[in-house]
Protein backbone atom coordinates (compact mmCIF):
# COMPACT_ATOMS: atom_id res chain seq x y z
CA UNK A 1 0.00 0.00 0.00
CA UNK A 2 1.76 3.20 -1.32
CA UNK A 3 1.73 6.17 1.72
CA UNK A 4 -0.25 9.69 0.82
CA UNK A 5 2.21 12.27 0.30
CA UNK A 6 0.91 15.84 1.25
CA UNK A 7 -0.44 18.34 -1.12
CA UNK A 8 2.13 20.98 -2.73
CA UNK A 9 2.36 24.23 0.12
CA UNK A 10 0.06 22.15 3.37
CA UNK A 11 2.14 22.00 6.72
CA UNK A 12 1.69 18.52 7.90
CA UNK A 13 4.13 19.00 10.58
CA UNK A 14 6.42 22.20 11.72
CA UNK A 15 5.14 25.72 12.19
CA UNK A 16 2.11 27.27 10.58
CA UNK A 17 1.78 30.31 12.36
CA UNK A 18 4.61 32.24 14.32
CA UNK A 19 4.45 35.66 16.49
CA UNK A 20 7.97 37.10 15.95
CA UNK A 21 7.67 40.16 17.21
CA UNK A 22 6.22 38.82 20.85
CA UNK A 23 10.08 37.93 21.34
CA UNK A 24 10.42 41.72 21.03
CA UNK A 25 7.62 43.27 22.83
CA UNK A 26 7.49 40.86 25.77
CA UNK A 27 10.50 39.18 28.13
CA UNK A 28 9.51 35.26 27.95
CA UNK A 29 9.98 33.69 31.38
CA UNK A 30 8.52 30.24 30.47
CA UNK A 31 6.69 28.66 27.61
CA UNK A 32 3.85 26.15 27.74
CA UNK A 33 2.48 23.89 24.79
CA UNK A 34 -0.83 23.70 25.26
CA UNK A 35 -3.42 21.73 22.24
CA UNK A 36 -6.21 23.93 20.94
CA UNK A 37 -10.08 23.16 19.81
CA UNK A 38 -10.75 23.35 16.11
CA UNK A 39 -12.86 22.98 13.39
CA UNK A 40 -12.24 20.61 10.06
CA UNK A 41 -12.06 24.19 7.84
CA UNK A 42 -9.94 25.89 10.60
CA UNK A 43 -7.06 22.92 10.29
CA UNK A 44 -7.24 23.54 6.62
CA UNK A 45 -6.48 26.90 6.75
CA UNK A 46 -3.71 26.53 9.13
CA UNK A 47 -2.25 23.47 7.14
CA UNK A 48 -1.49 26.31 4.52
CA UNK A 49 -0.22 28.76 6.91
CA UNK A 50 -2.43 31.72 7.16
CA UNK A 51 -3.01 32.16 10.22
CA UNK A 52 -1.81 35.30 12.26
CA UNK A 53 -1.19 36.14 15.51
CA UNK A 54 0.09 38.96 15.92
CA UNK A 55 -2.71 40.54 18.00
CA UNK A 56 -3.82 37.59 20.18
CA UNK A 57 -3.46 36.64 23.77
CA UNK A 58 -4.69 34.03 26.16
CA UNK A 59 -6.82 33.98 28.66
CA UNK A 60 -9.00 32.62 31.43
CA UNK A 61 -12.79 32.23 30.97
CA UNK A 62 -14.86 29.95 33.47
CA UNK A 63 -12.32 28.28 34.66
CA UNK A 64 -10.45 27.46 31.06
CA UNK A 65 -8.02 28.86 29.10
CA UNK A 66 -9.09 30.51 25.69
CA UNK A 67 -7.56 32.07 22.47
CA UNK A 68 -8.52 35.82 21.62
CA UNK A 69 -7.96 37.37 18.69
CA UNK A 70 -6.24 34.78 16.28
CA UNK A 71 -6.93 35.83 12.98
CA UNK A 72 -7.57 32.56 10.77
CA UNK A 73 -8.91 32.92 7.50
CA UNK A 74 -11.98 30.78 6.06
CA UNK A 75 -10.77 27.90 4.35
CA UNK A 76 -11.51 28.42 0.21
CA UNK A 77 -11.02 25.24 -1.11
CA UNK A 78 -14.71 24.18 -0.89
CA UNK A 79 -17.86 24.68 0.23
CA UNK A 80 -17.33 23.67 4.06
CA UNK A 81 -19.11 24.64 7.07
CA UNK A 82 -18.09 28.60 7.65
CA UNK A 83 -16.56 30.06 10.92
CA UNK A 84 -15.76 32.90 12.74
CA UNK A 85 -12.22 34.37 11.92
CA UNK A 86 -11.10 35.78 14.86
CA UNK A 87 -13.39 33.93 17.25
CA UNK A 88 -12.22 32.31 20.32
CA UNK A 89 -10.97 29.30 20.58
CA UNK A 90 -10.52 26.94 23.70
CA UNK A 91 -6.75 25.80 24.61
CA UNK A 92 -6.40 22.11 26.11
CA UNK A 93 -4.71 22.12 29.49
CA UNK A 94 -4.45 19.96 32.20
CA UNK A 95 -6.17 21.73 35.67
CA UNK A 96 -2.58 22.32 37.32
CA UNK A 97 -1.37 24.01 34.32
CA UNK A 98 -4.23 26.41 34.17
CA UNK A 99 -3.69 26.89 38.20
CA UNK A 100 0.11 27.60 37.27
CA UNK A 101 -0.57 30.13 34.76
CA UNK A 102 -3.27 32.34 36.08
CA UNK A 103 -1.15 32.81 39.31
CA UNK A 104 2.01 34.60 37.36
CA UNK A 105 -0.63 36.39 35.65
CA UNK A 106 -1.96 36.92 38.92
CA UNK A 107 0.85 37.63 40.93
CA UNK A 108 3.57 38.94 38.54
CA UNK A 109 1.36 41.08 36.01
CA UNK A 110 2.51 38.87 33.22
CA UNK A 111 0.68 38.03 30.06
CA UNK A 112 0.24 34.86 28.41
CA UNK A 113 1.09 35.12 24.60
CA UNK A 114 0.96 33.00 21.66
CA UNK A 115 4.39 32.82 20.55
CA UNK A 116 3.55 30.05 17.88
CA UNK A 117 0.97 27.47 16.54
CA UNK A 118 2.53 24.53 14.86
CA UNK A 119 1.37 20.58 14.27
CA UNK A 120 3.55 18.01 16.54
CA UNK A 121 4.86 15.08 14.63
CA UNK A 122 1.32 13.09 14.95
CA UNK A 123 -0.56 15.97 13.04
CA UNK A 124 -2.33 17.95 15.52
CA UNK A 125 -2.51 21.58 16.14
CA UNK A 126 -0.39 22.97 19.32
CA UNK A 127 -0.27 26.40 20.46
CA UNK A 128 2.89 27.63 22.25
CA UNK A 129 2.13 30.12 25.04
CA UNK A 130 4.48 32.70 26.56
CA UNK A 131 4.72 33.64 30.15
CA UNK A 132 6.10 37.33 29.83
CA UNK A 133 6.38 40.94 31.28
CA UNK A 134 6.48 44.18 29.10
CA UNK A 135 9.35 45.48 27.62
CA UNK A 136 9.67 48.87 28.29
CA UNK A 137 10.53 51.52 25.36
CA UNK A 138 14.73 51.66 26.65
CA UNK A 139 14.48 47.51 26.88
CA UNK A 140 13.80 47.31 23.21
CA UNK A 141 16.38 49.68 22.30
CA UNK A 142 18.96 47.73 24.52
CA UNK A 143 17.90 44.76 22.53
CA UNK A 144 18.27 46.15 19.47
CA UNK A 145 21.16 47.16 19.94
CA UNK A 146 22.66 43.76 21.62
CA UNK A 147 21.27 42.37 18.24
CA UNK A 148 23.17 44.73 15.89
CA UNK A 149 26.35 44.04 17.86
CA UNK A 150 26.21 40.42 17.49
CA UNK A 151 25.59 40.50 13.61
CA UNK A 152 28.49 43.04 13.73
CA UNK A 153 30.64 41.14 15.50
CA UNK A 154 29.81 37.68 13.47
CA UNK A 155 30.68 39.85 10.52
CA UNK A 156 33.97 40.72 11.65
CA UNK A 157 34.93 37.29 12.65
CA UNK A 158 33.92 36.28 9.30
CA UNK A 159 36.17 38.58 7.69
CA UNK A 160 39.27 37.62 9.83
CA UNK A 161 38.64 33.71 8.93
Amino acid sequence: MAEAKPKKGLISHGIAAQNRKARFDYTIKETVEAGIVLKGPEVKSLRLGRATLTEAWAGERDGEMWLFNVYIPEYQGGVLSRFEPRAPRKLLLKKKQIDSLLGAVARQGATLVPLQVHFNEQGRAKVLLGVGEGRKKQDKRAAIAARDWQRDKARLMRARG
